[in-house]
């Protein structure tokens, strides 16, 4: 593990892939200001944040029932409209649909934290820069053109109608870029990603997003799988990956 010096082991290096959700953009923060809007527009009492966490909590247990061949697979954007709905209901909440349509597409217009784009736009120069994110296809396209975000490729498990957590999708999107794992590195806020991910032979890069939950005061966790670079943002990366 490294975030200073000796960075010619990653000399093979060619395509960065990246996390999306947490990473690149800050959904807590963004959903947070969209739902207070809403339910100030309404003039109805929801707790914006109780709220996002709550609908964020869905999304790994509902992608893992797809994952076990319990329910069929459906995109993010599907996932995040059941999720919601369930949630509106456990509360006795009634909104309109085009009300549940603008929460849902608010995942469309998430806010990038304050150095992916400076930072992505030195990348690459250098390096091809790809997402590797549970979003659909459509998903990440409206929010790269909202954020600013520069990707050379917007890829996605929605190719293979999975979702991350099937390794056969990253070696998926990493023969789209007629690469090899060793020539990618996977560039993610979460520690579980980059140690599975590892495992095939990609290199890593952590990116701690202390806020990414709400709790800036969090010390950086400590990682529990070795990684090729710990950095502290996407400036930084690029410092530490000559860009």
């Amino acid at each position: 593990m490294s975030d200073h010096g000796d960075m010619e082991h990653l000399g093979g290096v060619r395509a960065l892939l990246f996390d999306v959700f947490g990473t690149v953009v800050d959904w807590r923060g963004s959903l947070i200001t969209e739902i207070t809007q809403i339910t100030d527009e309404m003039g109805i009492d929801l707790p914006a944040a109780e709220l996002a966490d709550d609908w964020r909590g869905r999304y790994g247990p509902s992608m893992e029932r797809v994952l076990a061949g319990s329910d069929p697979y459906v995109n993010l954007d599907t996932l995040h409209r059941a999720s919601l709905l369930q949630l509106l209901d456990e509360r006795g909440v009634r909104l309109s649909g085009e009300t549940i349509e603008r929460l849902v597409f608010a995942w469309h217009r998430l806010e990038p934290w304050p150095d992916s784009v400076r930072g992505l736009t030195r990348l690459k120069s250098r390096y091809v820069l790809a997402t590797m994110s549970n979003g659909n296809v459509a998903l990440l396209v409206d929010m790269a053109k909202h954020a600013g975000l520069p990707w050379d490729a917007i890829l996605t498990p929605e190719l293979m109608q999975t979702y991350k957590k099937n390794l056969d999708s990253y070696r998926y999107v990493i023969s789209l870029l007629g690469l090899r794992p060793e020539q990618t590195m996977m560039v993610a806020a979460h520690p579980g990603e980059l140690r599975m991910v590892g495992g095939i032979g990609m290199r890593t890069a952590y990116v701690p997003r202390l806020a990414e939950f709400g709790d800036s005061g969090q010390p950086v966790v400590e990682l529990d799988t070795p990684v090729d670079v710990v950095c502290t943002d996407l400036e930084n990366l690029a410092d530490l990956l000559g860009a």
